[in-house]
């Protein structure tokens, strides 16, 4: 049996076994238990009259970079709509806060053949759009099999995604050659999906995060907190995960050794990692914003554990550690938010995710790479005691990110093609 057939027949034996699946995950607060039956392909709305897009993205970072491309494509043409799909409780919660009219939400069905079918012939999309990496077999194969259009846009893979793939060489061309259009991001990706899906891959048009703004923030909530916390120098890490939270406390406690009024603000990458920060840190004068607490002129550590308000820390900071880039189990994060919104940037030696932005950004010395986790403290000092050289590399840095704009225009007119 091939690859595509034994896929397949797997995935539909697990169907009796979803709604133990399901429950668990209900248990365990990762399925909201209003929404199940959209797993099981079941939409809990109407299908729109009239041209329907559907763009899939796996989680937070995948769903909130189709913004922009949502306004664009809804901009375009009045009669259409937009369903958007993901997997997490989280995900959604901020699509519901921030889609556009025209545009909702619906949670991803499972990849099994049933559920799959009872999704798309609920909603016949004339476009379907994946964001990224979430490659379901059959969610493509069948999306392909309706006749929908379908892009696979900013396309990112590990080496070892590529290195899963090549050994399924042909059940790989049957999933990437199911689309129409892949855009890749990066160059590694693009060399892979060359190879493996063929001639529906164009020219790298690069990563389309960034095309993305600087991110929103309340200007009074910026004011009212720098009033809490007085006139400070503020650092900030962002997208934080466990392996690098030791080496992080580690370096704050060595920074407010040199000064003593230092602030912390912390952004874990998964907010519900609050807790365990919080405890980390029960020794540090931290207070925590997602039960209430706000910062004073005696918290050396804010924990930022809400979603959404990244602008808002990045508005409050002198200097910003981009996470995910210490531990060599993690390959980094997207600098280009920090970089529009005007924060000098370090990060750390693990940046695989993201290299060809972090090129760019070290030939321009917009960014500080920290290669050793003892350097870091050091390193945030060097750049909170020299104002002129964090002002020279915040405008480095903005220039570096802007280079890339174009690739929003380009996408738009991919997917219109298509259409």
């Amino acid at each position: 049996m091939s690859w595509r057939g034994a896929y397949r027949a797997f995935s539909q034996t697990m169907k009796p076994f979803v709604r133990f699946i399901l429950v668990r995950r209900i248990a365990t607060g990762k399925e909201d238990p209003t929404r199940v039956a959209e797993r099981r392909g079941i939409a809990s709305l109407p299908r729109p009259d009239g041209p329907l897009i559907w763009m899939h993205g796996a989680s937070v970072g995948e769903t909130s970079m189709l913004l922009p491309l949502i306004e664009r494509m809804l901009a375009d043409d009045p009669t259409r709509h937009i369903l958007v799909t993901s997997g997490t409780m989280t995900s959604a919660k901020i699509m519901a806060e921030r889609l556009p009219d025209r545009a909702f939400h619906q949670m991803m069905p499972l990849d099994v053949p049933d559920f799959v079918e009872a999704f798309l012939q609920h909603w016949q999309p004339d476009l379907a759009v994946w964001a990224e990496s979430d490659m379901w077999p059959n969610l493509v194969l069948q999306t392909e099999a309706s006749g929908a259009k379908m892009a696979l846009i900013n396309a990112r893979m590990s080496q070892k995604s590529i290195d899963g793939w090549r050994s399924k060489r042909g059940f790989a061309r049957d999933v990437f050659g199911s689309f129409d259009v892949i855009l890749p991001a990066d160059r590694l990706t693009h060399n892979a999906l060359s190879f493996l899906a063929g001639d529906n891959v164009v020219a790298q048009i690069g990563n389309l995060k960034s095309a993305a703004p600087a991110p929103e923030f309340n200007a009074d909530e910026v004011k009212k907190l720098r009033e809490n916390i007085g006139d400070r120098p503020i650092w900030l890490v962002a997208s934080t995960h466990p392996p690098e939270e030791q080496i992080i406390l580690d370096a704050h406690i060595a920074i407010r050794a040199n000064q003593p009024d230092a602030l912390l603000i912390w952004v874990p990458r998964h907010p519900e990692r609050g807790d365990a920060i919080a405890k980390l840190c029960e020794d540090q004068k931290a207070r925590r914003r997602s039960i209430g607490e706000r910062p004073d002129a005696e918290t050396s550590i804010y924990i930022m554990d809400t979603l959404g308000e990244m602008g808002l820390a990045l508005a409050l900071s002198d200097v910003v550690f981009v996470g995910g880039s210490l531990d060599a189990s993690l390959t980094g994060h997207n600098p280009l938010e920090p970089a529009r919104a005007g924060v000098a940037i370090l990060t750390g030696p693990h940046i695989a995710s993201f290299t060809d932005i972090y090129a760019r950004f070290d030939q321009a010395n917009a960014v500080m790479r920290v290669r050793k986790p003892k350097a870091l403290a050091a390193s945030i000092l060097a750049l909170l005691d020299d104002g002129a050289a964090r002002g020279q590399m915040v405008a480095r840095a903005r220039v570096a990110a802007q280079e890339n704009d174009g690739i929003l225009d380009a996408t738009v007119d991919a997917l219109e093609a298509l259409l």
